[in-house]
């Protein structure tokens, strides 16, 4: 018998690459990785310019990785982010950091060489064009001019072509093929043109050459370069806006001594001292103080939230008034912003669905572009006027030029950086790509009640005694809050943290003979009086006459038919009141069915509680009675969600608990609430950090603005090549005379690609809900 060894955990990295200009680059670095063995997936983003792989690190490692890369004839910086995904540590902050200096650095020499060659180009047509003529024949300027544009075409354009000859060497066509294909053609036949003037002549040719419009192409593709860069660094910040908020160092409180110590130096357990107008450097619970927190940056919410002795505070947000000392919890990739970031950053380098066939039209683009060039060349040439030769490749480097993959290789990827982007602004975090796609089309939207639309916690809501009088209300509260205190059930810490909040101090009483009765109540002896709380029949049970409770029997079933639960005191043998509580609903929860209704979207309730409590729930909400779905066990939540589905309706489904999880996966969208439990938002697509559930319309409504975008772009993207290629080639000839100047056509396709990123940043500013 042979035993095999378990398989190591997959590894991921996220490695940004240079040398990427268009989709085609995207397409062959992925190609290589998933060749490479022991690489499970691998994606590529071109907008984030980054590389993202899960490995087996028992048959690859990260120099394995780099090699795949390399021989698909890119780059990794050597600034790597080399870490397992999940969490920006400090460390990896600094490489960020270090990756952004890097790509600026990047932007200016695109900048400062496409001016340049601009500007040069626009020199040598001055010089050719110039009104009064020059001091020299056609044939010397010529020659003057092959230097300027010499240095041109090997010092400024050498970008274009190093990453040609290394595409072709690994036989791959991109965006800096055509470039430096139409820019040799037009330079070198100009410098045949220039070199040996006389046999040019003899042969028919016209001595003008095209220096001035390969310096120009390269000057202007250069700019478009950067201003899709410059775009592209705005549209993906999201993630530097977050790390950036988070203080770098905290002040500790070591054996009674508070020192300043380094973020990273802070250790869970450790009780850090917070002041008015600093941000919270960690995830704990607030020991001492009291406080304001504003928590806008992780849940758009710009109210601030009162913090107290108990309360949860969460690192980088903002500390508005008092002073709070918080005990560490979590700390460095456990952190709440350090998991968000993870999360957008997830989201932003994902694939759509709808990008996968992009990217299948990509793969053969240029190659079928530098064949609509030669076949243009070789149609000028048999079909062209005199003089054919100069004809034919002004419009077959045209047609190499005009050609723009890059902008259908930005069109998805860009608005989704931005929209993950302005996601995380507003406290919502959708998982990935495909998240955005399904979130676009719900229809419907299912809410799990309690911990969801409610509070998740039972609160007092009524203290009613037998005996008149407000003195009778105060012990019949005290003795319950003194005989509960020794009770975990959550109705005991509803009555306990009611009677702290009106000032009775339950601590100092005598309490014995302490009973828990499971599903009935408990009994204790406070300082000598016998008391009984629970339901009406437990108190029958221990002979306590139920006639003595008719006079508040109708409270009872009124508080029962509205949803709330009525909880009897028995004192001495007799009964002295009713406490009746409630999970009251949360103050977003009504404003958020009526902005799904605006939205188009219908909102249901689901609920393991009793059709009673269902129904004054949804009558609180304005929710029509068959839009309820009562007494579901947590088994039957997700066959509630499948149901749904079977109609032909596209559900969500927003949950926060354990029971949530199954429904959660069985809906098309699964919505969790950040603040409740981790398997709810593992299961989850999209993740409310906060618990507003406004932001459930609203994170539904910025995928179907996020898609809208996407489909603009693709259909500039490819509405722009399908109708300005065949202008390229010359098909307005015939009938109109015109052809398109090469310069023309750098300029065009440089637009292009910056068009398509600037649409997508108009997300940023797209109104998605109204209240």
């Amino acid at each position: 018998m042979t035993t095999s060894l378990p398989s190591a955990p997959l590894v991921e990295i996220v490695l940004p690459v240079e040398g990427m200009s268009c989709a085609t680059c995207v397409n062959r670095i992925e190609r290589f990785l998933r060749r490479a063995d022991g690489v499970e997936t691998a994606t590529v983003n071109l907008a984030t310019e980054r590389a993202a792989v899960r490995y087996d690190p028992a048959r690859i490692d990260r120099a394995g990785i780099v090699g795949a890369i390399e021989a698909a004839g890119y780059d990794v910086r050597p600034d790597v982010r080399n870490q397992p995904a999940g969490v920006p540590s400090e460390t990896d902050a600094a490489a960020e950091a270090a990756t952004d200096t890097a790509r600026a650095a990047e932007r200016s020499a695109l900048l400062r060489d496409g001016v340049a060659a601009t500007a040069v180009g626009l020199a040598m047509m001055v010089a050719t064009l110039w009104p009064g003529g020059l001091p020299l024949t056609m044939a010397q300027l010529n020659l003057v001019l092959l230097v300027p544009a010499m240095f041109v075409q090997l010092v400024l354009g050498r970008r274009f072509t190093s990453r040609a000859l290394r595409g072709l060497a690994h036989g791959e066509l991109t965006m800096d093929t055509l470039v430096a294909m139409g820019t040799w053609a037009a330079f070198l036949y100009s410098a045949a043109i220039a070199v040996a003037p006389g046999p040019a002549t003899a042969a028919g040719l016209p001595l003008d050459t095209f220096f001035e419009t390969a310096s120009i192409i390269i000057g202007l593709v250069l700019i478009g370069r950067w201003l899709e860069a410059r775009a592209r660094s705005e549209a993906s910040g999201a993630v530097r806006r977050l790390l950036r908020r988070r203080p770098t160092t905290a002040h500790v409180i070591r054996d009674g001594t508070e020192e300043e110590v380094a973020l990273d130096a802070v250790r869970v357990g450790d009780l850090v001292r917070v002041r008015p107008g600093e941000r919270i450097a960690v995830d704990g619970a607030v020991v001492e103080g009291a406080s304001a927190v504003d928590e806008s940056l992780l849940t758009g919410e710009a109210v601030p939230v009162d913090k107290a002795a108990g309360d949860r505070v969460t690192g980088a947000t903002l500390n508005a008034q008092g002073v709070l000392v918080v005990r560490t919890e979590r700390i460095g990739a456990d952190t709440t912003l350090a998991q968000i970031a993870r999360l957008v950053e997830q989201a932003q380098g994902s694939k759509a669905p709808i990008q996968h066939a992009v990217d299948r039209v990509v793969s053969w683009f240029v190659p079928a572009v530098a064949i609509v060039a030669a076949l243009t060349f070789l149609t000028w040439m048999v079909f062209g006027p005199e003089p054919r030769l100069p004809v034919a490749l002004a419009s077959a480097i045209g047609v190499l030029i005009i050609a723009c993959p890059c902008a259908m290789g930005l069109a998805t990827p860009t608005a989704l950086i931005v929209g993950a982007g302005r996601g995380a602004d507003a406290g919502i975090l959708l998982r990935d790509a495909a998240a955005v796609e399904r979130a676009a089309t719900i229809t419907d939207v299912v809410l799990d009640k309690t911990g969801t639309l409610t509070r998740g916690r039972a609160e007092v809501s009524v203290v009613l005694a037998t005996k008149p009088g407000p003195d009778a209300r105060h012990a019949l509260l005290r003795d319950a809050a003194a005989a509960e205190r020794g009770s975990e059930h959550p109705f005991a810490s509803a009555i306990v943290r009611q009677a702290g909040a009106e000032g009775i101090d339950v601590e100092p009483m005598v309490v014995t003979g302490f009973t828990a009765v499971a599903g009935r109540g408990v009994t204790a002896d406070v300082e000598g009086r016998t008391v009984l709380i629970g339901t009406a029949r437990f108190l029958a049970e221990a002979g306590i006459a139920s006639a003595t409770a008719h006079v508040l029997a109708d409270a009872a079933t009124n508080a029962e038919a509205e949803g709330r639960t009525a909880v009897w005191v028995g004192r001495d043998g007799a009964v002295a009141g009713l406490i009746i509580l409630a999970d009251r609903l949360k103050p977003s929860a009504t404003p958020a069915i009526a902005r799904l209704e605006r939205s188009g979207l219908r909102p249901w309730l689901l609920t393991g509680d009793r059709a009673a409590a269902a129904r004054a729930v949804a009558s609180e909400l304005g929710l029509p009675a068959d839009r309820v779905r009562a007494e579901v066990r947590p088994e039957g939540k997700a066959a509630a969600v499948a149901a749904l589905q079977a109609e032909g309706r596209r559900v969500a489904m927003v949950g926060d608990g354990l029971n949530d999880a199954p429904a959660l996966a069985q809906a098309d969208l699964g919505i969790a609430i950040g603040t409740g439990a981790d398997v709810a938002i593992e299961a989850s697509d999209m993740t409310l950090v906060g618990d507003d559930l406004r932001g459930v319309a609203t994170g539904i409504a910025l995928a179907r603005a996020t898609m809208r975008i996407i489909r603009q772009n693709l259909a500039w993207a490819f509405g722009y090549n399908i109708i300005l290629i065949p202008v390229a080639a010359g098909i307005l000839y015939p009938f109109t005379g015109w052809t398109l100047n090469p310069a023309l056509a750098a300029g065009a396709m440089a637009l292009s690609s910056v068009s398509v990123v600037a649409n997508s940043l108009r997300l940023r500013r797209v109104r998605l809900v109204t209240d």
